[in-house]
């Protein structure tokens, strides 16, 4: 595959940079459906986080593919992949590594080391994330905030591109512990992985239980995926798309000024600015997948509640009611207007 540009300065730079996008995304796709039937919603999720360069939440019963999507996307590209299989017994040394004795076999003098631990891939699977203790979960905020880990006051920078997915049980509640507010707004996106459909579970069977098992080829090196970057993130978005982004976050805040439906109601907390942060990529992707490079309201609204639904906190009386924040994002979604309003008003 060639170069992206990047910087595309000439109108046949950007058309050209916008179909290399598109036909790279959908080759991606194409390699990783040789292996995931269905949820093709939930693909497109973890590749929008991938070229957004966010981090991504998968959610889902067991036994829906969560970790194959993981273990196929790694496959396609060339990129170190490590797993981490989280549980109540794990410790942060576990996840990034400690400093050992060593000694020189020819001086015999002793001296520190450091062992980098998994977090130290290029792609890690966080599995069952929400089985760790807290103090095990949050090993893992720098890395995901800052691409780099502190061990013995010494910083140590993260190759990129990097991306962490987990995966969480949402029905099993026994021996887990959630995780806190401010390692779910280090998410780019929360994906739900939903039961495949009749004709798709047909398809699986004949993958999983036949004779011959599909494989996949890489498809992307890291320098690639940079430059795919670099370009959603040169990819325009007008001051009033931009505008209404931030307020439909600002529409998930209680008694503030753009909070309307249920909001005030049912939210104790709303998202923060890393929520409109992720709309903006979300949608410049998306822009672009279409082969387009400027991000539209519809863009902004496609990736609304794959960016918000782990960023709006519910009260007691949401629970009471049986109110879930994907009801109330697409509730906002679909009371905020697109025209602009006045800035400061």
């Amino acid at each position: 595959m060639s170069t992206f540009n990047s910087n595309p300065e000439t109108p046949e730079h950007v058309r050209e940079s916008c179909a290399q996008f598109r036909t790279t995304f959908q080759v991606l796709k194409g390699e990783i459906g040789k292996v995931m039937v269905g949820a093709e919603d939930v693909v497109d999720g973890v590749l929008t986080a991938l070229f957004a360069g966010g981090n991504v939440l998968l959610e889902g019963v067991p036994g829906l593919g969560k970790t194959l999507l993981v273990r196929t996307l790694a496959e396609t590209l060339h990129l170190p992949f490590s797993r981490i299989q989280f549980t109540p017994d794990l410790m942060p040394a576990d996840v990034i590594g400690t400093n050992i004795v060593m000694e020189d076999p020819e001086t015999g003098r002793r001296k520190f080391e450091f062992q980098p631990g998994p977090i130290f891939a290029q792609v890690v699977l966080a599995d069952e994330i929400n089985r760790a203790t807290p103090k095990t979960q949050s090993a893992l905020l720098e890395a995901m905030q800052e691409k780099a880990v502190t061990v013995a006051g010494q910083t140590r920078q993260l190759t990129k591109p990097f991306l962490v997915l987990a995966t969480q049980n949402p029905i099993e509640q026994e021996g887990t512990y959630p995780l806190p507010e401010a390692q779910l707004d280090r998410f780019l996106f929360k994906l739900t992985v939903g039961y495949a459909q009749l004709d798709d579970l047909l398809t699986i069977l004949d993958r999983t239980t036949g004779a011959e098992t599909p494989t996949v080829k890489p498809v992307l090196d890291a320098p690639q995926i940079l430059e795919m970057q670099q370009l959603v993130r040169a990819c325009v978005i007008a001051p009033h798309v931009k505008q209404f982004a931030a307020r439909l976050v600002l529409a998930t805040h209680p008694e503030g000024r753009f909070a309307g439906g249920d909001v005030n109601r049912y939210v104790r907390c709303g998202a923060s600015p890393r929520g409109a942060q992720a709309l903006v990529l979300g949608a410049k992707v998306r822009a672009l997948v279409d082969g387009r490079f400027h991000a539209s309201h519809e863009d902004v609204k496609r990736v609304a509640l794959q960016a918000l639904r782990h960023r709006v906190l519910l009260n007691f009386e949401a629970e009471a009611d049986r109110v879930d924040a994907d009801k109330l994002v697409k509730q906002v979604v679909e009371l905020t207007p697109t025209e602009p309003v006045g800035v400061g008003v």
